[in-house]
Formats: C-alpha cells, sequence, structure tokens
C-alpha cells in the first residue's frame, strides 16, 4: 500500500475511504453533522484516562524521523506483511507490553504500554508511546463493534476472574492478559478497514483519551443497525450464511470439549506433581540414612526432580499459551455469532420493507420507493463485509491452530525427552554400584 494513498473499503468499490458514504451510515450526505446530531465542547468534555495518570507522546528526535516515514527499519521483514496472509505490506505496527501496577485510595488497576510506528497519513507522527488499562481497550471494541457493524471485531480477554481463585495482579495473570490484549490490538491494526477507525487513531495517539470527542456520527452507524429489525421477521437465512452459522455451532462444541478435558487434566497434572514432589523428597531423607545405597538414591532422588521440572513446563505451557488459545476462539465465536445475527436484522428489514412495497405497488400501481432499495444495499454490503471478514478469519484460526498444534508437540517430546534422559543416566550408575557389589562379594 502506498503511504499517500487512503484505503477504499473491501466491498465498497474503487473510491476513496474519504469519499465514500456507507450505505449502514445513519446520514446521505457526506459526513458532517446534521440536524439530529450536535456536537458540544463542553458537554462532551471528559476526563481521559480515568486513572488520571499523564500518558507521554514521543516527539521527533532528529532528521532521522523524517526518514522513519519512508521505511520502518526497526520491523522485521517478515513483520512487514499483513499477518492475515493477503500479501499487502504493513504501514501500521503496534505492540502492548510494559505493564505497571498503579495503586491509589480508590483503587488498584493495571497499566500497558501501547508503542506505534507508522507511516500512515492520518497520523501527525510516525512513532507514539501512551498507557492504556484495560477499560480503555473495551473502550475502543465498543466503538469499532458500534462504528463498524459489518466488521468482525476481534474480542477482548474477560474482564473479570473468579476472586479467590486467581490473582487478577499476579505476574501471569498480568502477563497472559498483556498477550491478549496485544494480539487484539495487532488484529485490529492488520484489518484492512478497522485499521483506519478514528477511534483507534485516538486510542494510539491520544495523551488524554477523550472517550466522547467529536465522533459520535460514526456511532450513529451502529444504532441504526441495531435498530432496524422493528417489528420485521427474517424469514430464511441464505445458505452460505446458514452454513456459517452451524460451522461456528460445531466448532464452539469441539472447543468447548476440548477445553473441559484440558483444564481436567490441568488439575490432575498439578496434582501428580505435588504427589511426585513429595515423592522424590523421600529418596533424598532416605539417602542420608544409607551410606551403602547413598548415589543411587540420590540418583532417583534428581531424576525424579528433573521429571518435575518438565512437567511444571508442560502444565505452564497449557495453562499459559494453550487454553487462552482457545478461550480466544470461543470469544470469538460469540463475536462472529453477533454479526450474523446484525446481518440477518438489515436483511429481515429488506425483506419486510420490500413486502410492503410490493403489496402498496398491486393495490395503486406506485414504483418500489428509494427505501427499499437503500435497504438492499445494506444487505449487499452486509453480505460482502461479512463474507471477506468470515475468510480473513478463517485463514487466521488455521494459522494459530497450526502454531498452537506445533508448540503443544515440542512441549511434549521435550517433557518425555529430558525424563527420558534423566533416567537413562541413572543406568550406569546403576551398573556401577552392581560392579561394585560384585566385586566386594568376591574379595
Amino acid at each position: 500500500m502506498s503511504v499517500g494513498a487512503p484505503r477504499g473499503l473491501a466491498s465498497s468499490g474503487q473510491k476513496l475511504i474519504t469519499e465514500i458514504l456507507h450505505p449502514l451510515s445513519a446520514a446521505e450526505e457526506p459526513l458532517s453533522p446534521g440536524q439530529d446530531v450536535t456536537i458540544s465542547a463542553e458537554k462532551d468534555k471528559e476526563p481521559g484516562l480515568t486513572n488520571g495518570t499523564p500518558v507521554e507522546i514521543s516527539s521527533p528526535a532528529s532528521a532521522s524521523v523524517l526518514l522513519s516515514r519512508l521505511q520502518l527499519d526497526c520491523e522485521p521483514e517478515a513483520d512487514a506483511h499483513d499477518a492475515f496472509g493477503s500479501g499487502e505490506p504493513r504501514d501500521l505496527f503496534v505492540t502492548v507490553n510494559d505493564p505497571k501496577k498503579h495503586v491509589s485510595t480508590m483503587e488498584t488497576y493495571i497499566t500497558y504500554r501501547v508503542s506505534t510506528k507508522t507511516t500512515r497519513i492520518e497520523f501527525d507522527l510516525p512513532e507514539y508511546s501512551v498507557r492504556r488499562r484495560y477499560q480503555d481497550f473495551d473502550w475502543l471494541r465498543i466503538k469499532l463493534e458500534d462504528s463498524q457493524p459489518t466488521h468482525l471485531v476481534p474480542p477482548l480477554p474477560e474482564k473479570f476472574v473468579m476472586k479467590g481463585v486467581v490473582d487478577r495482579f499476579s505476574e501471569e495473570f498480568v502477563d497472559t492478559r498483556m498477550k491478549a490484549l496485544d494480539k487484539f490490538l495487532k488484529r485490529v491494526a492488520d484489518h484492512p478497514v478497522l485499521s483506519f477507525n478514528p477511534h483507534l487513531n485516538a486510542f494510539l495517539t491520544a495523551k488524554d483519551l477523550n472517550k466522547r470527542q467529536g465522533l459520535a456520527l460514526l456511532t450513529k452507524v451502529g444504532e441504526s443497525v441495531k435498530n432496524v429489525a422493528g417489528g420485521y421477521k427474517l424469514r430464511a437465512r441464505p445458505a452460505e450464511f446458514s452454513a456459517m452459522g452451524e460451522y461456528l455451532d460445531t466448532f464452539s462444541q469441539k472447543l468447548g470439549t476440548i477445553d473441559r478435558i484440558s483444564q481436567r487434566i490441568l488439575r490432575e497434572q498439578s496434582e501428580y506433581l505435588t504427589e511426585l514432589r513429595e515423592y522424590g523428597a523421600v529418596y533424598s531423607t532416605w539417602a542420608a540414612s544409607e551410606e551403602q545405597l547413598q548415589r543411587p538414591l540420590e540418583g532417583v532422588a534428581g531424576c525424579v526432580t528433573t521429571s518435575c521440572g518438565a512437567l511444571e513446563d508442560l502444565s505452564d505451557n497449557m495453562s499459559q499459551d494453550f487454553l487462552p488459545v482457545l478461550r480466544e476462539y470461543v470469544l470469538y465465536i460469540e463475536s462472529m455469532k453477533s454479526v450474523l445475527r446484525k446481518r440477518d436484522q438489515v436483511q429481515a428489514e429488506y425483506e419486510g420493507r420490500l413486502e410492503a412495497a410490493v403489496l402498496r405497488k398491486q393495490e395503486d400501481r406506485t414504483p418500489i420507493p428509494v427505501e427499499v432499495e437503500k435497504c438492499q444495499d445494506k444487505v449487499e454490503c452486509f453480505n460482502a463485509d461479512l463474507k471477506a471478514d468470515w475468510e480473513r478469519w478463517q485463514r487466521n484460526k488455521r494459522q494459530d491452530f497450526k502454531q498452537l498444534l506445533t508448540g503443544m508437540a515440542d512441549k511434549n517430546i521435550n517433557y518425555y525427552e529430558k525424563s527420558q534422559a534423566a533416567w537413562e543416566s541413572l543406568i550406569p550408575l546403576l551398573q556401577e554400584k552392581q560392579t561394585e557389589d560384585k566385586t566386594s562379594e568376591t574379595n
């Protein structure tokens, strides 16, 4: 993609994105405040981050900044293309890292550093660094869903955890959440439409994230979809979208079963690990009181300790890498089902208006109203956007699960190789002890 040319919508022809009026927009003219939309500077004024923490934005340090607008030489070459396999060069790089804990009299919370590098002309600077907390990511997701109702917005990790079961301020939990937030933001930044959303721009760049600033018009787009169903009822979902729904139901059941069994395996591994550690400790204490068997017993204790470490690594991989991906796709399924329901609402409105128009035409031979044609455009736009995102999601899913299963295989192989090597190293020691005993008997 060239830096100077804004990208067009995937299903809206070849016009520039700034010239396109989305069929689902509440306004009929190019984006400008209508009579029913008022933007008051004072009324909409709101503090940015709720924690009140100042958010730093990097500024140009030298003439080298100008060069970075033409080439992001800090990024690996493999990352310079769309991760979804479209082959298009990427021009927006985002990273979530550096979690920090904040403690105040009112609350305790975690913020994350969001770093951005870009060559897009929509951004004033080539690099930004801001701090955001979970609720800011949730604000972005909601705004994307409201303003881009025809597209699949990636899911966020769940906000709430069971108290007493998971410590949400533990290093393990914070690290897992940070990885999930990073993946969410990268998926949005890689999307050909969502990545140009003004709310994303504000999220990535604003020093104080004013969560109501001048973006009411985009929200109107989402409201037009939420309210279209009215009294209309969908007759039948088209076959290709029915197949999508059936696939999602089946996929959800499979993931649910795998998740349930994996959770049980993880609990059993944890119990087994506890028993194994106690088992190894017995051999260590026994060796202290058996001079003749000290070396073999210490060898067994060492093998058990090595097996414990290997099993712990295997369990950590399942809890920190495997299960979060399963949960992400469970949430992805719910997001996709939500988009399908919105599509059904738009189709139901079109069918209802068309049926009413046909009846009126039969009675007084009036032409088909323009509103019906607009509803048809909405359906076609929704269908095109949904199918494009479905294909993108399927490619992404295949890539994610190939990596996930490959990693799981590597971790299991590593576990068994470590255990096998430990026990094999004990055999020469035992054979040596047996030889010594025979020699003693002979003498």
